[in-house]
């Protein structure tokens, strides 16, 4: 049953982590209105191969070391920034083609370029390092987490009821099938509102050029405020 308890909580904590807004998602949008649902899942898949490869990290021990490289960090959010502002820029011109452009017409928008955008963005997406830097190694460490015991009044009464095993294979396992179920239904439920709104595409190519760019601007000022500062020093 406890097994049971953790597959599920890795399954929610997959879905709580690939749902909320953001660069990734920007990008699965794109993809999705502008490319079909096989478009937005590879590139969802794109981002999910870079989630496997910071646990592989953290689990060599990878992870804690660039933790301790500050300046390291800074340059991986810079070089996500601009990455981010450049596919702000295709996504943008993609607000004003076709809603099923052709793989000739421009290499930014040509079909089967999702997964490599997408997995080369998350690689250089400081949320996800700090999450694998934090939380990950976290996921690996053998433990229990009594879920609801924190909970005010009432986390007396439910100690015990909700027990997750870190470092189970379970949790692990439900954390990537939540992942999963993200990248494939996020992307699934765009076309079908697509199909019901003939303007979506356009509309979703322009947010999705916002999101990019304005997360591309804070990374490029993050790392540049302390970058900047060092520079002062020498």
């Amino acid at each position: 049953m406890n097994e049971l308890v953790t597959l599920t909580a890795g399954v929610v904590f997959g879905l709580a982590l690939a749902a909320p807004p953001g660069p990734m998602n920007a990008v699965i949008a794109e993809e999705a209105v502008l490319r079909g649902w096989t478009a937005g899942a590879r590139a969802g898949l794109g981002a999910a191969t870079a989630d496997g490869v910071f646990f592989v990290l953290a689990y060599l021990g990878v992870v804690a070391f660039v933790e301790r490289l500050p300046t390291l960090r800074a340059v991986m959010i810079a070089v996500g920034g601009v990455l981010m502002i450049y596919f702000a820029y295709g996504a943008a011109r993609g607000a004003r083609a076709s809603f099923r452009p052709t793989a000739g017409d421009d290499p930014m928008l040509a079909e089967g370029k999702g997964f490599r955008k997408a997995f080369v963005l998350a690689l250089t997406n400081p949320y996800q390092v700090l999450f694998w830097l934090t939380v990950g190694v976290g996921l690996l460490r053998p433990g229990t987490l009594d879920v609801l015991e924190p909970l005010p009044v009432v986390g007396a009464d439910l100690a015990g009821a909700f027990v997750v095993t870190t470092g189970s294979p379970a949790l692990i396992v439900g954390f990537f099938a939540g992942i999963g179920l993200w990248v494939t239904g996020f992307p699934a439920a765009l076309v079908a509102a697509e199909r019901r709104m003939e303007r979506l595409a356009p509309l979703v190519a322009v947010g999705s050029a916002a999101v990019l760019a304005g997360f591309g601007v804070y990374f490029l000022y993050d790392a540049a405020t302390y970058v900047l500062p060092a520079l002062a020093v020498l």
